[in-house]
């Protein structure tokens, strides 16, 4: 059944007439869906708030702490200082999140600043690059005015705090639904806020591994933004189901996450195949991940092939020895690892199938 409406061009568009049942299902979701989410405001002078923070360390003594799904300190020089700025302007800031977490307040949104504010507190900040307040470029904290000091520590900062009333799932998704409107979030960093638990520890733990990050050089910055636990989550997923992805590989990781979270997996298994497949790399190939000795970072498309092109191998002959590594410098695995789009189901399968085969011997 439908229902007519006008509008002012004349015509005459139609649209579902929703039913009583309708309503009354709609209404019954929204009640089933609803989570507690008690909260109090809480107001702290910068100095009482930074007294009660640690650097970044979840000691049983403090009572604001970082838990262990917040992602590491990322904000740049220029970001660090425009807030410093912002608060000597008197601007408003954005309130932070917290949770009551057996009396001590759990940051869900907001670690950035408090450690921005920890640092310039501790002169570990300079001001560089303010254009409003330009004569503060160049001083640290302590080379202001004792007054201004003074005045600066009893600035306050307004805190949202979920009560005990709201449980861990409640202050997950509000980690995610806060930090999906942030650009700078890289999809595994929403990832750890979104499905912490043993499965996401267990990636963490091999992300860590001394060897993988020997043969597996990245930059500083992507090391920061959790890129080797996306390598490391990347080689199990694709290793495990590769033949089965379609093309989002932010749905296809978060399903994998999902799935391990719920039905478990077996952690020892798993990290005896990543230390057998690096194990191999070590071995076998002379740069480890890198292309070459001059090469300092290793992008995801080499190390996809090279990881999981070898776990299968391992997987069809687990004593193999001394392959064929002829191809490593072709134009063949050059093009496989450089032109292939990371959506794309073929071009993954060519080039984890390029380098198994290579090392089978089968073509």
């Amino acid at each position: 059944m439908s229902k007519k409406k006008k509008v002012e061009n004349n015509q005459t568009l139609l649209f579902p007439l929703i039913s009583d049942e309708e309503q009354d299902r709609a209404e019954q979701q929204i009640i089933e869906q609803q989570k507690i989410v008690d909260y109090e405001i809480r107001e702290y002078t910068i100095e009482l708030l930074i007294n009660k923070f640690t650097h970044g360390e979840a000691e049983e003594t403090n009572e604001i702490f970082l838990p262990k799904y917040q992602r590491k300190f990322v904000w740049p020089e220029k970001n660090q200082c425009e807030f410093i700025e912002s608060l000597f302007l008197g601007l408003p800031i954005p309130y932070m999140f917290t949770a009551d977490n057996e009396g001590r307040s759990e940051i869900v949104d907001g670690s950035q600043r408090i450690r921005t504010l920890r640092y310039f507190l501790d002169n570990e900040l300079l001001l560089t690059g303010l254009t409003k307040l330009d004569a503060l470029n160049n001083f640290r904290f302590k080379d202001l005015p004792v007054s201004r000091q003074l005045r600066f520590k009893k600035k306050t900062i307004r805190l949202i705090e979920l009560t005990d009333k709201a449980d861990i799932n409640v202050r997950k998704e509000m980690f995610s639904r806060i930090n999906r409107s942030q650009v700078e979030l890289s999809d595994m960093e929403i990832r750890r806020g979104e499905f912490a638990g043993k499965f996401m520890d267990f990636i963490e733990k091999c992300s860590k591994n001394s060897r993988f990050h020997l043969l597996c050089p990245v930059p500083i910055e992507r090391s920061d933004r959790e890129d080797r636990a996306e390598m490391v989550l990347r080689f199990f997923a694709y290793g495990e189901r590769y033949e089965q992805f379609v093309h989002s590989v932010k749905g296809f990781l978060d399903d994998y996450v999902k799935e391990k979270n719920t039905r478990g997996f077996d952690g020892y298994e798993m990290d005896n195949q990543f230390e057998n497949m690096l194990d191999f790399v070590e071995r076998y190939y002379p740069y480890g991940f890198r292309k070459g000795v001059i090469f300092k970072s290793v992008a995801r498309v080499r190390f996809e092939a090279i990881a999981i092109g070898t776990h299968l191998a391992l997987k069809e002959q687990p004593n193999l020895k001394n392959p064929s590594m002829k191809w490593i410098n072709s134009d063949e695995f050059e093009e496989h690892v450089t032109s292939g789009s990371a959506n794309n189901k073929n071009k993954l399968i060519g080039r984890i199938e390029f380098v198994r085969d290579k090392l089978l011997g089968k073509k």
